[in-house]
């Protein structure tokens, strides 16, 4: 979609109901890949993530916010974790999370966009992402309602002061979001 599309497009109805939806952490993920040495990728996730998202009536009105612990990072390598983790890279001590905040949505159907501002330690930089609605399913178990998310975007280190190891580490991280939440109750 164009930026010209995007500011002109007709709002759409939105395909979930207005209402404070909760977090599914267990079917929830935020992966990301980062470029090693240039010739492959290390792939990874955090696994600690609180999210709210709140639906009104239009797509103006929608609102998402998460927040992820950085010391929750897991590439499968428990050295590399506590490398990363370290002073030199993400500086958990001084640095113990990332916060997004969306500032505009609109799409429709499947296919929606986000803008929004991460930040990491004092640092923050508008992020815009793609986001793919996966639907909506009752859940037989108990009767609850979900809606599912693919988002996905890329920053850059440097734009966040995490340059360290240039040439070793690519400076983009590609991000990926699974998300699954909630409907409210009563709905």
């Amino acid at each position: 979609m164009t930026n010209e599309t995007a500011t002109t497009a007709v709002p759409s109805a939105l395909p979930i109901a207005p209402g404070n939806w909760a977090l599914d952490p267990l079917h929830s993920a935020v992966n990301f890949t980062i470029r090693h040495l240039g010739i492959s990728k290390v792939r990874g996730r955090f696994d600690s993530v609180r999210a709210e998202l709140y639906v009104g009536e239009t797509a103006e009105d929608i609102r998402v916010s998460a927040t992820i612990d950085l010391a929750s990072v897991d590439t499968g390598n428990p050295d590399r974790d506590a490398h990363v983790r370290a002073s030199d890279l993400l500086d958990v001590e001084k640095r113990p999370t990332m916060t997004y905040r969306s500032t505009r949505v609109w799409g429709g159907g499947e296919d929606w966009t986000m803008e929004g501002e991460l930040t990491i330690g004092d640092v923050t930089r508008p992020v815009t992402l793609a986001v793919e609605f996966g639907g909506l399913v009752d859940v037989p178990m108990d009767g609850s309602r979900h809606a599912g998310f693919e988002a996905t975007g890329e920053i850059r280190r440097s734009d966040f002061g995490l340059g360290f190891a240039p040439g070793v580490l690519g400076d983009v991280v590609k991000i990926q979001l699974d998300m699954q939440f909630v409907e409210p109750q009563g709905v």
